[in-house]
């Protein structure tokens, strides 16, 4: 199971949050999110030589806006929270920058929101429905992607910490590809707890 660490900002958090060889680096260029890596982020030259792919998290940017940003730090992946709509992804995707779609779960979510991003995502990631675009530190009901219907892989985030990572390899969900972490892992917005990092065991 792969594992994403996602809202880092500090350059030396950053590489010490590196040397326990996540699977993904995830960094947020949405100004309204307390982990917004701000206007003078400088992705240190160790990770950007790093095989750990690095992911850009945007919200509601046009294709141009996101691939100037992710040329600019040598991104992998976009990762979108907003509406984005299926071109927008397709114009992201055509530039070989990988795609995350975010979907927002609750118990009455509809599966068949995700069909048009079929083509177009590499991978989508599901996380806790809330009045923001994420962030919440709360967990969805997991028993509702017992009704997964796609083939598509997903990363599984909301509130995720490493007191849940056994019973999620226990669920052992087909199609699950991994854990996005973020909130449960930290010791304020955007700088990551090294002690609790550790204790994700994948």
């Amino acid at each position: 199971m792969q594992l994403k660490i996602c809202g880092l900002k500090y350059p030396d958090n950053i590489l010490e949050v590196a040397k326990h060889s996540p699977d993904y680096l995830g960094f947020i260029f949405y100004k309204k999110s307390k982990r917004y890596v701000g206007t003078d982020f400088k992705l240190p030259k160790e990770i950007t030589n790093n095989p750990i792919k690095k992911v850009g998290v945007f919200v509601n940017e046009t294709a141009e806006q996101v691939l100037q940003i992710c040329q600019k730090y040598q991104l992998d992946f976009a990762q979108l929270h907003g509406n984005e709509s299926e071109e927008t992804l397709r114009q992201i995707k055509m530039n070989h920058i990988g795609t995350i779609k975010v979907f927002h779960v609750d118990d009455s979510f509809d599966f068949r929101t995700m069909k048009p991003f079929l083509s177009f995502a590499d991978m989508f990631l599901l996380d806790t429905k809330c009045p923001g675009y994420g962030g919440s530190g709360q967990k969805f009901n997991w028993k509702i992607l017992d009704n997964y219907p796609f083939q598509k892989h997903f990363l599984l985030s909301g509130g995720i910490g490493p007191e849940d990572i056994s019973t999620i390899c226990q669920w052992n969900h087909t199609h699950l590809l991994g854990v996005d972490v973020n909130s449960q892992v930290e010791q304020a917005p955007g700088l990551k707890d090294l002690n609790k990092i550790n204790k994700l065991k994948i």
